[in-house]
């Protein structure tokens, strides 16, 4: 009965885990959209990414 509920236990505790996981990933997500949405408000050019250089350059 024991290992029972050391493993309802922690099964309990992985969904806590996921929840809050889950709304960590959330805030991000909504934080990143409010700045993409803020940065295109005040600079109204477009960029491309294909401008930029590449990190890592050509092996020769």
């Amino acid at each position: 009965m024991y290992e029972y509920e050391l493993q309802h236990f922690r099964s309990a505790e992985l969904i806590r885990q996921a929840e809050h996981d889950s709304l960590v990933r959330e805030a991000v997500r909504v934080r990143r959209a409010a700045k993409r949405s803020a940065e295109g408000a005040a600079d109204a050019q477009t960029h491309t990414w294909r401008l930029r250089r590449h990190r890592h350059p050509r092996a020769a």
